[in-house]
């Protein structure tokens, strides 16, 4: 295909909807990743939940990525526009009530409720706010582009995901340096808002493609579909243990804004955590195209002892090139094993019940973050302040054992090689 042909293609192949919905998902997403940037580092050193403060914030992202698939029921009762309104309503309130903590004028009302139960109620607001978020923007890409564009415009909505994680951080620390942390957060809130607004006046509900009729899903469905899934321990014991991949990825969140700060004496430590979004932007592509050909479980092997090895080079050379080697080399990983996860989680599905199974693919993200910020505070209690470089081996193992446990998995219960 020509040049000229693909540009056609993008001009002709999406509704106004389309773009629209993928504006509000770039700014969202710039909001999103830059109160993901300081949330844990705003929660220890501006809230004062110092020892726990990687644990909260676990809460706020492993809650996010756990619950949008209740989420997508919700989207079938109420339609895409009303849903992504109770979105971003709720993520600017919630926001709002994060930053609040923060804030001299917001102590009283805080100190009412005690720093930590507030901080843990607003959190989860804003998560259960966060969650209606992908289930509206994918179904809308889904449903806005036509058959022989769909494809094109997932990878349009991937890379502007992409890019507000890479942006989104950079923006937080222009804001923190000239504002103060707190702010951070508020700007997420009034980023919220306007996309509220703009949701109001610029979003229409999309229309399914002819013959694009899917299963409306109901609580009950869902429930249903859990009993399904989580009674087969086999698929479930392979979701954890590829959990240990996401708890790798959390620590650049969680844990390296504080090694940034206290060992690296490196105070943007917002462009450290950009590095992973970058660098996936450049690789995916290009992984994509040389490993089409390898088997899933061979890129997925790789690619977690590609990113298991990373944290090693930190733990050896403390020094900020270093970490964006380190994080770099995590996102060749990351590259080389994410498109093929799903493709080998659907060889491990039943055949008749591959779509079910799939829903629930997303699991490991969850349970990766709900698990890396506990070991992040334990890490960062026991070794920061006396050796931090054993914290770096400590996550590498885990990533290693993690790798050495999904071999196994593959050898002792998936029969046919794929």
């Amino acid at each position: 295909m020509t040049l000229n042909q693909r540009l056609e293609e993008i001009r002709h192949g999406f509704s106004s909807t389309f773009w629209i919905a993928n504006v509000l998902e770039l700014f969202e997403r710039l909001a999103f990743y830059g109160t993901k940037g300081v949330i844990t580092f705003f929660i220890a050193k501006k809230v004062g939940l110092e020892n726990e403060a990687a644990t909260l914030a676990s809460l706020f992202s492993g809650v996010i990525y756990s619950l949008p698939i209740f989420a997508g029921v919700l989207v079938d009762r109420y339609g895409f526009r009303r849903t992504l309104l109770a979105c971003f309503a709720m993520f600017a309130i919630g926001y709002f009530l994060i930053g609040l903590a923060g804030m001299e004028w917001g102590q009283e009302f805080v100190a009412f409720f005690g720093k930590r139960n507030y901080i843990i109620g607003v959190l989860l607001l804003t998560a259960i706010g966060g969650s209606l978020i992908k289930p509206c923007i994918v179904g809308t890409v889904a449903k806005t582009s036509k058959e022989s564009t769909r494809a094109l415009g997932f990878s349009i909505y991937y890379s502007l995901v992409n890019l507000g994680g890479a942006i989104g951080p950079m923006i937080a620390y222009s804001i923190r340096q000239d504002m103060g942390i707190e702010y951070v957060l508020m700007m997420s809130s009034f980023t919220s808002f306007a996309l509220f607004i703009g949701t109001l006046l610029f979003f229409k509900e999309p229309v399914a493609a002819e013959g694009d009729a899917a299963e409306k899903l109901t609580f009950g469905k869902v429930f249903s579909n859990m009993l399904t899934v989580f009674g087969n321990l086999k698929f479930i014991g392979f979701l954890i243990i590829f959990s240990g991949f996401w708890i790798m990825f959390w620590q650049i969140f969680y844990l390296i804004p504080f090694y940034s700060v206290d060992v690296l004496k490196f105070e943007q430590f917002e462009y450290l955590e950009t590095v992973d979004a970058w660098f996936i932007i450049i690789f995916s592509p290009i992984m994509a195209t040389l490993l089409a050909k390898w088997k899933p479980f061979t890129a997925m092997t790789v690619g977690f002892l590609i990113a298991s090895l990373s944290w090693i080079i930190i733990g050896s050379v403390p020094t900020v090139l270093a970490v964006v080697i380190a994080v770099a080399l995590f996102a060749l990983g990351e590259a080389t094993q994410a498109p093929r996860f799903y493709e080998y989680v659907s060889n491990l599905a039943p055949k008749e019940q591959v779509g079910t199974y799939m829903g629930f693919a997303f699991l490991p993200v969850a349970i990766g973050s709900f698990a890396a910020g506990p070991i992040a505070d334990w890490l960062r209690n026991n070794y920061m302040s006396t050796n931090p470089s054993a914290m770096w081996y400590i996550v590498a193992a885990i990533g290693l054992v993690c790798t050495i446990l999904m071999i196994a998995y593959d050898r002792a219960f998936v029969k046919k090689r794929f």
